[in-house]
């Protein structure tokens, strides 16, 4: 039995669920169709669904069709859950796009084609609400040709639009042959020699929809069934089917995470390659592999033996025996691959070990590997991880291995190390992978789940027993990547506990919703007390609100929304601090440029010192803590886009007495270059200046023409540019962009503006400087670098001079 994993996608209330559920009416899985208004489908089963009558959590549902068994993923369709249908994308083997015959093309239908068409997901369109008076077939096929600029070739057509009695009249267009013929010469030149058979036709509309270059067009009513047992055949012959080796490696990737009636996650899951079963151990994350059979380039160290260098302030030894415990395949640059070598000792990091669980770090160039016990030839292997020395095996002898050394703010976790802070690391930073043994599996079959004790490519599952999984981890090898699609949220509230609520209840509330929506971004200020969470929307806000009261009883409110904008340095700064110099209280040599970077490049780490001069878990301790810094600018907004190069480093090495242990008095430590990378990177900012950009809205509006001399002013003074003006009959329609902190305000002056006619779009587009006004500041959630004093004194507890 072949698979097909497809999603429903539409803007809100263009009847998506209505059409789920008549699909699986049609398939014999269900015997009444449930009702959106009632609260009685079958896909929106929350509470808070029902009484709204609209989709916030995507859902994931099965039914049999003759050849194929489709896992149908329902999606929200308003704007303020997007994030909702970026993770269903990734998982998606073709898509169902539902526009309204009433409504037309609107403002998410645009977004999602446009999303649809750049991740080449394969995409038939269905034309809903034929029934209803008002619809215009033919109306809403020009405009979706001219306002989604993508290929259409419709099916079919429609008869007694309008009335109950409205229908779909099935039979390829003469035109359908001019969009085919454009993306198959042959096609083409078989027409001019003559004709092309209808076989032939369908032929060529099935490969190229499973191209995603064209788009078939169906026109129905979810609510009658006009239209849907053709778009049914639709989906049979026109969708590629999943593929995937279920004999291969695992590789798969998780959509969705929600909590259990026990408080257990379960994480919804699309396996890609390879079979999970039940008591499986996986490795799961977004780190690296942490296969050790892996290639692994050493620059200037022995791989094998023992490697001398020199640190940046002081000479440095690194000692490392044979691969402890697993075979690993090295590529030394040096000397000697397999013997002694003149060269600098590479250092690594080290995840978080627990009793009985494997540790990892690295010691002159070898990764060490193995399980945490005593190690042999009569005394332990020191290796010291996030939370302090543990031991672990070292066939060929003693080898320590100095990792993320010094307090940092992680945890550690089953095995590996999280960041454990509300700093701007929040949201999906590279951590460590992890394993867990799988508990329980499920997957979807006629509109149920139902417990297996395996499942294949291919397959929807729901996963049990992996507890610290994420959103977007991967299962098994690392395949797909987790990228975001949409727009990020633009607006952000602080929460704020009501009568009897307690904090540490509301946190761990928010936490456990932010598991579900990492994009909601929640953000601890300890200094004030505050929490609070990022946002799309108004009606976020309210579903947020109304789900802390009845899932966890917690009664809150909210301060007023503020728009979240972003810094982007103005030129190039750099600053250097050098080890015990001036009133550097840290044993640590940090040097940082700062220089400006494309709109959408994201964050590079650059070098131009050499890897090996000083241990590699110090420049993972700066590179890290940069990226982190980088979460509040000089205005407290978040720097997205720019380049940080490391000019200087320098370090003080291991100083020890004779049998006596490690004096982190006189060597340097993580915690050095974590606690001074702040304040040279928050100097190298300041140097280079920052720029606080706000996010701008593209928007469409139209009205009646007269309303024009009313709305232009106000479009001004709300600081909106209009770049377009057009008319449609009777009708003005203007476009352009405007700041996305005064669209709320644009939605409830244009009734009145516009007699109740006016009709507003909007969606964010890019991020302008802030050119009205103040410049807005972000309070700071971090120790403050821009105070020397004040950081030190919360930092270290010694004021520089």
């Amino acid at each position: 039995m072949h698979l097909l994993n497809l999603g429903i996608l539409a803007h809100v209330d263009a009847g998506k669920t209505s059409l789920t559920e008549r699909l699986l009416h049609t398939a014999g899985v269900i015997d009444t169709i449930g009702s959106v208004d009632a609260g009685s489908t079958t896909t929106d089963t929350l509470a808070l669904e029902r009484q709204r009558g609209i989709t916030i959590k995507s859902a994931v549902v099965s039914f049999p069709l003759d050849g194929v068994t489709v896992n149908l993923i329902d999606t929200p369709g308003h704007p303020d859950f997007i994030a909702e249908v970026e993770r269903v994308l990734g998982v998606l083997d073709g898509a169902v796009l539902v526009v309204s015959a009433v409504e037309g093309v609107q403002a998410q239908t645009r977004v999602l084609m446009r999303t649809l068409r750049r991740l080449r997901i394969p995409t038939l369109i269905f034309v809903n609400k034929i029934d209803r008076r008002g619809a215009d077939g033919s109306a809403v096929l020009d405009q979706m040709a001219r306002r989604l600029s993508v290929p259409l070739v419709p099916m079919g057509g429609a008869a007694r639009l309008g009335t109950r009695a409205a229908r779909f009249v099935p039979g390829l267009r003469p035109d359908a042959l001019d969009a085919l013929a454009d993306h198959d010469d042959d096609l083409l030149a078989a027409y001019l020699d003559g004709g092309v058979s209808d076989a032939r036709l369908r032929t060529a509309l099935a490969a190229q929809t499973r191209r995603a270059l064209v788009h078939p067009v169906y026109f129905g009513s979810a609510i009658t069934g006009a239209g849907v047992p053709e778009l049914t055949t639709g989906i049979e012959q026109l969708l590629p089917t999943a593929d995937g080796d279920p004999a291969g490696p695992l590789s798969a990737t998780v959509f969705k995470v929600e909590r259990g009636p026990a408080g257990e996650k379960v994480a919804y899951t699309r396996i890609f390659s390879g079979t999970l079963h039940v008591r499986d151990r996986i490795p799961f994350g977004d780190g690296e592999d942490g296969d050790p059979a892996d290639d692994r380039r050493v620059e200037g160290a022995a791989a094998d033996g023992q490697g001398n260098g020199r640190g940046g302030d002081g000479p440095v030894q690194g000692q490392g025996g044979g691969a402890a415990g697993r075979a690993v395949r090295r590529r030394a640059r040096g000397p000697a691959a397999d013997g002694s070598a003149q060269g600098p000792a590479v250092d690594g990091p080290i995840s978080g070990p627990a009793a009985g669980d494997r540790a990892e770090g690295r010691a002159a160039g070898v990764r060490i590997w193995g399980r945490v016990t005593h190690g042999r030839g009569g005394g332990p292997a020191g290796v010291r991880g996030a939370d302090g020395p543990v031991e672990d095996r070292a066939p060929d002898g003693l080898a320590a291995a100095w990792g993320a050394c010094g307090p940092t703010n992680g945890r550690a976790v089953g095995g590996r190390s999280e960041s454990s802070g509300g700093g701007p690391s929040a949201g999906r930073g590279a951590r460590p992978r992890a394993e867990g043994r799988v508990t329980g599996l499920s997957v979807f079959e006629h509109g149920t789940d139902v417990r297996q004790d395996s499942a294949g490519a291919g397959r929807i599952v729901k996963v049990w027993g992996l507890g610290e999984v994420r959103i977007g981890d991967a299962l098994g090898r690392p395949g797909r990547a987790y990228t975001h699609h949409f727009a990020p949220p633009t607006l952000e509230t602080v929460v704020v506990p009501g009568p009897g609520t307690d904090r540490r209840s509301l946190h761990l509330a928010l936490t456990q919703l932010a598991e579900q929506d990492p994009l909601i971004g929640v953000r601890r200020d300890e200094l004030r007390g505050e929490t609070s969470v990022s946002l799309y929307g108004e009606v976020q806000k309210e579903v947020i609100q109304a789900t802390l009261a009845e899932e966890y009883g917690l009664e809150v409110t909210f301060r007023e929304t503020t728009t979240l904008c972003i810094e982007r340095p103005v030129g190039t700064g750099h600053a250097v601090e050098f080890n015990k110099k001036d009133a550097n209280p840290f044993l640590a040599t940090v040097g940082l440029r700062v220089e400006p970077a494309p709109p959408g490049s994201g964050v590079a780490f650059r070098l131009e010192v050499e890897l090996g001069s000083m241990p590699y878990a110090f420049f993972k301790a700066v590179e890290d803590t940069v990226r982190e810094t980088l979460g509040q600018g000089l205005h407290g907004w978040r720097i997205p886009d720019c380049t940080v190069t490391m000019t200087h480093s320098g370090y003080s090495p291991r100083q020890s007495h004779a049998h006596q242990g490690f004096d982190k008095s006189m060597s340097s430590t993580g915690y050095d270059f974590r606690g001074l990378t702040p304040l040279v990177l928050t100097e190298a900012l300041r140097r280079a200046g920052t720029r606080v950009h706000e996010p701008m809205h593209r928007f469409r509006l139209q009205a009646p023409a007269d309303t024009l001399g009313a709305l232009l002013p106000v479009l001004a003074r709300l600081g909106a540019v209009p770049e377009t003006t057009g008319a449609l009959g009777a009708a003005v329609v203007l476009e352009g962009t405007l700041p996305a902190a005064r669209v709320h305000e644009l939605e409830q002056r244009l009734p009145g503006l516009t007699r109740g006619e006016g009709e507003l779009e909007t969606a964010f587009d890019h991020y302008a400087p802030v050119t009205r006004g103040t410049v807005p500041e972000r309070p700071r959630t971090d120790h403050n670098p821009l105070n020397r004093k004040e950081y030190l004194l919360n930092v270290t507890r010694r004021i520089g001079d």
